[in-house]
């Protein structure tokens, strides 16, 4: 009876922990994930969406309501985001909100990737050339850019011959065909897509929906849900019909580390770390056990480089700036008469100003920024260079230079030679003969370990000879 006993209180446990572990799952299935991305699209943006569906699929929520403002940002952080999309076992339903957002370059092709596109009254979505076609973001439509009605797309329309060059066609018609692709993939609107790219055009949300551009719109995400139930969508290889009327809804912020991503990340505040760091290690390495200087220097600069590692940078940029650095350092340690720090201060303003290769909003070095740090840089070098000058100036206090003239006391002499003591020392001399024992005599040069004296009578012409 014992051995059924036990067995029997053990299938009990086993049981009551299976339910234990089922009961927040389907709790957690009837909830919908709210993934909030406001600003520039970049490395954080793409970690924080990213991380948080792969949470919410953890958590087995029915649906992920990814809600968007942006302008835009970086092509890699939104291809990143596409590619979690598409990945995601649970549908993502895209939102554009609060009224006045907008889902603009970045977030246009975020917003055809997702399985359901809504949008709040009052936003608007859009201008997706590439940046560095378009200029700035894609504002403006670029002249002759339209496409006759009768060509496919991809046609001559955006040739090098149509006014743009080749790295700018490819750009343009690489742009067309993603998002051409990402509308075939849930039906949307492709034409317009197209357009969007092409001529930088935009559309409010009534007629983004009117023009099969964006699937409904809703004024807040409640509402959203409610409208999507129902709704068929593709996710994965097959079909899901959604079920979202009713779900609650659980708000997903982005913890320390997106956070902590977002500021670092900034081009301008990686640029000041990296500054930091090097000189931080410059000073601790002209003033050895400073730990200070040396251990805020290091982790600045190893935060800086990690920043700079996940933006796009041009490698002429980087090392013009590296360039830059190493001469204004070779000035601080070899003194040219401000060749060196002028000439670095020149590679490094040049150098920021070609590091970041985008013009994405939020990703462009500050030009005042950059010139204050080149200016402080070649202060430092002309201070150097004003230390060097005005030391050269100074009178030697220190080594054997600086015992010519020195007084020193006689303690025996015999002929032309004896010794004598001065500078706490006793040393070998020569000098005039008839010198007496304690009568003080100025030493006239050094020589080796010997040094040659005269009297206070000679002292009125003093020789200077073999320095060593």
């Amino acid at each position: 009876m014992k051995p059924l006993a036990t067995g029997l209180a053990g299938a009990l446990l086993w049981l009551a922990a299976m339910l234990g572990a089922a009961q927040p799952t389907a709790s957690t299935a009837r909830a919908a994930v709210v993934l909030s991305v406001d600003g520039v699209i970049g490395p954080a943006s793409a970690d924080y969406v990213k991380r948080g569906l792969a949470r919410a699929h953890e958590q087995g929520a029915a649906a992920v309501v990814l809600r968007m403002d942006t302008p835009g940002g970086l092509d890699t952080s939104m291809r990143e985001i596409i590619r979690a999309i598409i990945a995601s076992p649970i549908p993502v339903l895209s939102y554009v909100s609060p009224s006045g957002a907008r889902a603009a370059s970045a977030g246009t092709y975020i917003l055809y990737a997702s399985h359901v596109a809504a949008m709040a009254p009052g936003t608007n979505l859009g201008a997706a050339t590439p940046v560095q076609i378009g200029g700035g973001g894609g504002g403006s439509p670029m002249p002759g850019r339209e496409p006759p009605a009768s060509q496919p797309s991809g046609d001559a329309a955006s040739t090098p011959g149509a006014g743009r060059s080749a790295s700018e066609a490819k750009a343009v018609n690489d742009a067309v065909a993603y998002i051409r692709s990402l509308a075939d993939l849930h039906g949307r609107n492709a034409d317009w897509a197209e357009r969007a790219v092409r001529e930088a055009v935009s559309l409010p949300a009534r007629e983004a929906v009117e023009q099969g551009v964006a699937d409904l719109v809703a004024q807040s995400i409640p509402e959203l849900l409610d409208k999507a139930h129902g709704r068929e969508v593709r996710l994965g290889a097959g079909k899901l019909t959604l079920q979202t009327a009713g779900l609650e809804l659980r708000r997903m912020e982005p913890d320390w580390r997106s956070r902590m991503l977002g500021v670092i990340t900034n081009p301008n505040l990686a640029l000041i770390l990296m500054m930091i760091g090097v000189y931080g290690l410059l000073f601790e390495f002209m003033n050895p056990g400073a730990l200070v200087p040396g251990v805020v220097g290091a982790i600045s600069l190893l935060i800086g480089l990690y920043a700079l590692s996940a933006l796009p940078l041009t490698y002429a940029g980087a090392a013009l700036m590296l360039l830059g650095l190493a001469l204004l350092v070779a000035e601080a340690f070899a003194p040219s008469f401000g060749i060196l720090g002028i000439g670095g201060a020149v590679a490094f303003v040049l150098g920021a100003t070609l590091l970041i290769d985008t013009e994405a909003p939020g990703y462009a070095l500050s030009l005042p920024l950059v010139a204050g740090l080149a200016l402080c840089a070649l202060v430092a070098s002309v201070v150097v260079v004003r230390l060097a000058l005005s030391s050269r100036r100074h009178p030697v206090v220190s080594g054997t230079v600086a015992m010519i003239g020195e007084p020193a006391r006689v303690l025996d002499w015999s002929g032309g030679t004896g010794h004598v003591h001065t500078a706490g020392e006793r040393w070998s001399a020569s000098g005039p003969a008839g010198l007496e024992p304690g009568q003080t005599v100025r030493v006239r040069a050094v020589h080796g370990l010997s040094v040659e004296v005269m009297t206070d009578a000679d002292a009125a012409t003093p020789r200077v000879q073999g320095r060593t």
